[in-house]
């Protein structure tokens, strides 16, 4: 029988089932090293995962390599370098993706990028890849379970969410910005500028968006993050005027990212001006639209 060919959000979906049958709905975080090596080895005994290691990489943040010539199975490498846990988790989750739905297309190993794992930029099998992480990391029924789609979640709500699925604040606030019904944009930025950003549906469609792809975006001088202002008000969540961040009312949550000399700001939206609602419709999983290399900047 060969391998199955499945989608990114199919074999999350199916191996969230198998988690859950054996080990019930609260079985968060995934011991995702155990069960990426239990898993290859009882479905591809013939080609499985055999070693997962931690190094200090320069130039990438993960790896899927082959191991042994002939090859007799598979190594994953995760950046450990001033990197957390969360991020090392989700850079794990990618790279296990690459090993189900890529290794053939790549016998000589797939290296990938920090952008490739964060954002997943470039080639198509890194969207698949952060499409499947994010999934399997934070199943949608669970997330939205406790973040409502109209609800205005703080940072520390994104931050619960991050502590339980064990993965950054960044990757909980993207999983969350995929379904959410409220106009809402995450920001992430150093010294004054932008360095990328990322919509939900609602405010991209309603134009509210920070293209910092293709040209360097400074932040506001008047915002809190532009000022450098980080106190428990910020982080809480301060009311801007029309004119600071878009020609309207926008409410902003910063906080300091000192570990990468960033921060990170939330900037929730009213409804869309002039009564139209565009969060109406079936509410879109960011799976599928990052599969289908829907890239907002």
């Amino acid at each position: 029988m060969g391998w199955p060919k499945k989608n990114p959000q199919r074999w999350a979906n199916d191996l969230t089932v198998l988690l859950n049958a054996h080990h019930g709905p609260d079985r968060f975080p995934i011991e995702l090293d155990k069960f990426a090596l239990s898993y290859s080895r009882q479905v591809c005994p013939e080609d499985p995962i055999l070693k997962i290691r931690r190094e200090a990489l320069v130039g990438f943040e993960g790896a899927l390599v082959p191991i042994g010539d002939p090859r007799r199975g598979w190594g994953i490498i995760c950046n450990d370098a001033d990197v957390s846990e969360g991020r090392r988790r989700f850079t794990l989750a990618h790279e296990f993706a690459h090993y189900l739905m890529h290794r053939h297309l790549n016998p000589e190993g797939i290296y990938c990028s920090d952008d490739a794992v964060l954002r997943g930029e470039g080639e198509a099998i890194e969207r698949e890849a952060d499409a499947f992480a994010a999934s399997l990391l934070m199943p949608l029924d669970d997330f939205r379970r406790r973040i409502d789609p109209y609800a205005k979640p703080s940072i520390d709500d994104l931050g619960a969410c991050a502590d339980r699925y064990g993965v950054s604040l960044i990757a909980a606030t993207r999983r969350w910005l995929g379904y959410t019904n409220r106009r809402s944009l995450l920001v992430v930025s150093r010294e004054g500028y932008a360095l990328w950003a990322s919509s939900s549906d609602p405010a991209f469609r309603s134009g509210r968006f920070l293209r910092t792809a293709k040209e360097t975006l400074e932040i506001p001088a008047g915002s809190s993050v532009g000022g450098g202002r980080f106190t428990p008000e910020t982080k809480s969540g301060v009311l801007h005027p029309p004119g600071i961040w878009f020609d309207e009312v926008v409410e902003e949550c910063s906080i300091p990212f000192p570990r990468h000399d960033q921060a990170i700001t939330l900037l929730h939206l009213e409804a869309v001006p002039g009564g139209a609602d565009l969060a109406e419709g079936p509410v879109e999983d960011v799976m599928d639209r990052i599969a289908r290399g829907f890239v907002r900047n």
